[in-house]
């Protein structure tokens, strides 16, 4: 592991907000074993299962809210955190539409909330916001959305994942200014935008992989309200490995880094929902769905894809795991799971490791 990264992580105080939900507990194990020091901030584990119980994981945990700004500026003070990863949120559109304030007031104000908090705290050197490649405008069309394309945001998740962005454009230019750093102050701040992520240990309401795993661990079809709706599907662990790499980049004070970032998959991994449940079935047999058609039903993108040109040329990343190995590392993680109570996290992220060393991508030499 101390090869990763260029060793960046190591010793390094990592504050990362929402460390319980699927993908800060991926980016927690993964920082631990880079030997960073992890302090987690987020609300409790939001479903059952969940996989920041199962691991479990050895950082320091601190269960508060992010809208808390006392409580968050207090973890600030007490914990001086070198390097803070925001992924707290609130992050299924659906439910966005349910509860649009507690979704505007997370995603929005507890941004705000992260950003004051950083910009208190003179040990910070490095803000990655996580945002969502649902932040742009979505027209519809067929090629992917570059980091210079419009924010946007039809559904208030996405709409608030779009205003994020725009407060992080707005901190950067206001109180992180690129021309003053090393001046008046020592931090950059960047963002990044991921594709639609899977892999183990996720079982959120309203997402596909989920919503296979449950239907099928009991015997039953899952229920598809768009089976054509395409999107850029990739590995957890593929955008993690952005972040992660970006992370490092920052803090060697490469300030042309600090900005706007797509991490998606090749072109073949934008597929649509029928083909991801169809495949599935390849390495869990029982899986099988049922389609419906519900007019009053809310509006969700048939089409998004990203643009990872910017990302590829600049910071030399790449994606490591196509399209089938990703279905099959997140199906076989479930069926572990369920079949035999096998948690397959650390061996997935070896695996990963392995694969990537053995394409030399920029993070392993």
């Amino acid at each position: 592991m101390e090869k990763l990264f260029n060793n960046m992580y190591a010793d390094k105080v990592v504050l990362v907000t929402g460390h319980t939900g699927f993908k800060g507990t991926w980016l927690s194990l993964w920082l631990k074993e880079l030997g960073a020091n992890v302090i987690g901030y987020a609300l409790e584990p939001p479903t059952k299962p969940n996989h920041f119980e199962i691991l479990p994981l050895k950082i320091t945990s601190i269960i508060g809210d992010i809208r808390d700004r006392i409580k968050l500026s207090d973890t600030f003070i007490k914990y001086k955190p070198d390097i803070v990863f925001h992924l707290a949120a609130q992050p299924i559109v659906r439910d966005s539409y349910s509860d649009p304030v507690y979704t505007f007031e997370t995603n929005i104000m507890g941004t705000v909330n992260v950003f004051e908090s950083c910009r208190k705290t003179n040990s910070v050197k490095v803000i990655i916001n996580v945002t969502s490649d649902k932040c742009y405008e979505n027209k519809e069309w067929i090629w992917g959305y570059r980091e210079s394309d419009s924010m946007g945001g039809y559904d208030p998740y996405s709409a608030s994942k779009g205003c994020s962005e725009i407060l992080t454009s707005s901190y950067r230019n206001s109180f992180f200014s690129l021309d003053d750093y090393g001046k008046k102050h020592n931090t950059l701040l960047a963002s990044v935008r991921a594709g639609n992520v899977i892999g183990g240990g996720d079982w959120a309401q309203d997402r596909l992989i989920p919503d296979i795993i449950r239907a099928v661990s009991i015997g039953k079809k899952v229920v598809i309200r768009n089976h054509k709706a395409t999107r850029p599907w990739q590995h957890v662990l593929e955008p993690l490995s952005g972040y992660l790499t970006l992370g490092w980049r920052l803090l060697e004070g490469k300030k042309e880094f600090a900005d706007g970032w797509n991490f998606g998959p090749e072109l073949e991994n934008n597929v649509p929902v029928s083909e991801i449940v169809n495949n599935s079935k390849k390495y869990w047999n029982d899986i099988s769905y049922t389609e419906i058609k519900n007019n009053n039903s809310v509006h969700e993108a048939n089409l998004l894809m990203l643009d990872c040109s910017k990302v590829n040329k600049l910071l030399k990343w790449k994606s490591v795991w196509n399209f089938s190995q990703t279905l099959k590392k997140t199906i076989e993680w479930y069926k572990a799971f369920y079949q035999t109570k096998s948690i397959n996290t650390m061996d997935d992220l070896i695996s990963y490791i392995n694969d990537a060393q053995k394409k030399g991508v920029v993070w392993t030499r």
